[in-house]
């Protein structure tokens, strides 16, 4: 089974991205899951989702305590929470930044992982450029299935499709895209 927790800020779509994720996963046959967890956050708010994708039916409900992949939609909560609590040994860590690790001060906190496991990808800067809002989350997408290769690109935009359906879609379509090609060659 692939746990993912995704964390970041009321209004960066956090919730969106676990439940267009496991649309994905579904749409590739598997199994899936999206659980949010959030209360009465608003707007800025730290918020965390929770995604499982397993190719046998999933039983498990609670929260993701120790995932296989982490995606920071919001580079700033690593020093406001523990986001990297329970991150596999040899997990996956997606951060929604322009700028290096070492730079976020976390280079220490995530030695241990495989170089290619570790991705950082400027998705607030794509999804202005081509949404023309500063949502992350479709665009993190793109970057987690090149990260990862556990669901395709091309699942993720049937998925953002049925979430965004018309020029919203279509623009987050070109976003996530164009993650997919920044992550694949890193």
């Amino acid at each position: 089974m692939l746990s993912v927790r995704i964390h970041g800020r009321g209004g960066q779509g956090v919730v969106s991205a676990a439940e267009m994720l496991s649309v994905a996963a579904f749409l590739e046959g598997k199994h899936a899951q999206a659980v949010p967890s959030f209360g009465s956050e608003r707007m800025g708010a730290p918020v965390v989702a929770f995604c499982r994708i397993d190719d046998k039916p999933i039983r498990l409900r609670e929260p993701v305590l120790a995932p296989d992949a982490l995606i920071v939609q919001d580079p700033t909560l690593f020093h406001a929470i523990d986001v990297l609590g329970g991150l596999a040994p040899l997990g996956f860590l997606l951060v929604n930044t322009g700028r290096n690790i070492a730079d976020l001060g976390i280079e220490k906190a995530v030695e241990h992982l495989p170089k290619k496991h570790v991705c950082t990808v400027p998705a607030t800067e794509i999804a202005m450029k081509y949404v023309k809002r500063p949502v992350p989350n479709a665009v993190l997408l793109g970057a987690l299935c090149a990260e990862t290769g556990v669901i395709g690109i091309e699942s993720v935009v049937k998925a953002i499709e049925a979430k965004f359906p018309g020029r919203l879609g279509q623009a987050n379509i070109i976003a996530a895209k164009a993650a997919y090609e920044l992550a694949a060659r890193a």
